[in-house]
């Protein structure tokens, strides 16, 4: 609780308490008859401030909204300071043996350039922050709970205002390594990219760390000429002083984007069975479940090498995504769609992934296609395959051929030519029909996968077709 006194004027007559005015004499009520004082007492509210504990809690409950985007902050090490010295008083002792003085000659003995100039101890250098690429790390979740990064100074020199010849440079600090998952691309905030870590081990320097101070020599004025010849780090003025501060460290404030590293992009609708075809190609464990939007974020699995190869089996390799599903308006924001499109980027080949169940299979096939356009074009050009699923029920058994046959044909429109429809970009490479719950023909979709990909293993020369960015 806490008090306020203002004047009874500024009140209602009825608000002014007779008990808290004091007394007064009369020249004291002619003086300010117009004021009377009272106490009115109210609570201080607090400001309503997020404690990490809150934003931990919004990151664990939602990982979808978090884990591929990130403001942070990060600022390298300060300098560390030099030292102000003095040159030591040489007394001559005749008394001193022949050894005692050479003993004597050598501590005061000082590091010495090639031309000669005493070599003076500097402040230890600043802690650099480094950003780099681990394939240990999956998301960018743990950088909502610690937002800023701060590298540590550079040590000072270590001296008591006498030369010697046992100073030592103050120690750098050591660099700030801040792992990030690959494919990991460093902005500055609502500026220039800065790069793009798309293969484990990149890096990039984002504050470099302070210089440290120099150390200064303070002679007496008569002996500056003859110190100047062997040193320009002499005290002139008081303003030179400034010299020997270490430098201060950066400051910035920096953007992380994931964009998920995959050879291959299953999109779909929701519950179309991309989570399910993932699971069964692949070692990956994702959230399956009979309700849309199981997938929140995306899950990456390996697929293994073509055994075909031999000994290059190994090095066919790839690496699948399977997104959250597409709903028709995705490009504009709705569903889960749009924050995960851009992780189709980096992919080389598309599976799409259809519920030949549904009551309209080819209505399903084109609005995904169709969302793809609406957010980015090129995806259309990118090469793809399409996997009819759930072929186990006899419906679907029948209408397999002639779901093949529409998808496949290409209509072209000649009404309007100006604006390329979905039927005026290439035709997928194949359609297979699979259940991937029963594990039915999915032999032969791998099949038609790993041969997509050495179709477009070299983009430009066998397809005529460029990844974008």
């Amino acid at each position: 609780m806490a008090s306020l006194v203002c004047p009874t004027s500024l009140l209602h007559p009825r608000e002014t308490s007779r008990s808290v005015l004091p007394r007064r004499s009369s020249q004291q009520r002619r003086g300010s008859e117009c004021y009377r004082w009272c106490t009115i007492r109210c609570r201080l509210v607090a400001a309503n401030v997020s404690s990490p504990s809150s934003v931990s809690t919004r990151v664990t409950k939602e990982p979808h909204k978090y884990f591929d985007h990130v403001v942070i902050t990060v600022r390298s090490g300060d300098g560390g300071h030099g030292a102000i010295l003095s040159m030591p008083n040489r007394s001559v002792n005749k008394s001193e043996g022949k050894q005692e003085k050479e003993k004597s000659r050598k501590k005061n003995s000082y590091k010495r350039d090639f031309d000669g100039s005493l070599i003076l101890p500097m402040g230890g250098h600043g802690g650099d922050v480094v950003i780099y690429a681990d394939e240990g790390e999956d998301s960018l979740l743990e950088f909502h709970k610690q937002s800023r990064y701060n590298a540590k100074r550079g040590g000072n020199v270590n001296a008591m205002g006498v030369l010697t010849s046992q100073l030592h440079n103050g120690i750098a600090a050591p660099t700030l390594r801040i792992p990030v998952p690959v494919g990991t691309v460093v902005k500055r905030n609502r500026g220039k990219l800065l790069a793009d870590l798309a293969q484990p081990g990149d890096e990039i320097l984002v504050a470099r760390g302070g210089q440290g101070g120099i150390s200064l020599l303070d002679m007496p004025q008569h002996k500056r000429k003859k110190m100047m010849s062997l040193t320009t780090n002499v005290i002139r003025d008081e303003t030179d002083k400034v010299l020997s501060f270490g430098q201060p460290g950066e400051e910035v404030n920096l953007e992380l984007i994931l964009r998920v590293v995959a050879d291959v992009g299953l999109v779909g609708l929701p519950n179309a069975g991309k989570s399910t075809l993932l699971s069964a190609i692949t070692l990956a464990k994702p959230d399956i479940a009979d309700y849309p939007f199981t997938t929140l974020i995306p899950n990456l699995g390996r697929l293994g090498g073509d055994p075909s190869l031999g000994a290059g089996m190994y090095s066919s390799e790839v690496t699948l995504a399977d997104l959250p599903g597409l709903i028709e308006g995705a490009h504009l924001g709705k569903g889960l769609g749009r924050n995960f499109l851009r992780h189709l980027r980096r992919t080389r080949l598309l599976v799409h992934v259809v519920d030949a169940a549904t009551e309209d299979p080819i209505n399903d096939y084109r609005t995904v296609r169709e969302e793809l356009r609406m957010y980015n074009p090129e995806y259309l050009e990118r090469p793809y395959i399409v996997v009819l699923n759930k072929i186990d029920i006899p419906e679907v058994t029948e209408q397999l051929p002639s779901l093949a046959e529409e998808i496949l044909k290409s209509l072209s429109n000649e009404d309007d030519k100006n604006e390329r429809k979905i039927e005026d970009y290439p035709r997928p490479l194949s359609v297979v029909g699979v259940s991937v719950l029963k594990r039915i023909r999915v032999n032969e979709m791998l099949k038609e996968i790993r041969a997509a990909l050495k179709k477009c293993r070299n983009p430009n020369e066998e397809l005529g077709l460029g990844v974008p960015p």
